[in-house]
């Protein structure tokens, strides 16, 4: 079985109550926004965080990319808020 390690910041961690945990890889064709769409009914924490998508940004195996971005192979999962500067 293969596994998919996500990894929360900011506010994201949060709601969610946790930093990071480690999930059945739901397959190569499956993309980010598929994988969010099944945490959510993990919990209260999870709907609240993923409730607005446009605030959400996401890295796999540290590339930045869209949420309709298919897992592939990936081994890890960021979810964080848009970064900004100053």
């Amino acid at each position: 079985m293969a596994t998919l390690d996500i990894l929360y910041f900011a506010w994201v961690r949060e709601a969610i109550g946790r930093d990071g945990e480690t999930v059945e890889h739901p397959g190569a064709e499956a993309t980010i926004a598929d994988l969010i769409d099944s945490l959510v009914p993990r919990g209260p924490g999870y709907a609240e965080a993923f409730a607005d998508r446009s605030r959400l940004r996401a890295a796999l195996d540290h590339a930045f990319v869209p949420l309709e971005t298919p897992l592939g192979n990936a081994h890890e999962l960021a979810l964080f808020p848009p970064v900004t500067g100053g």
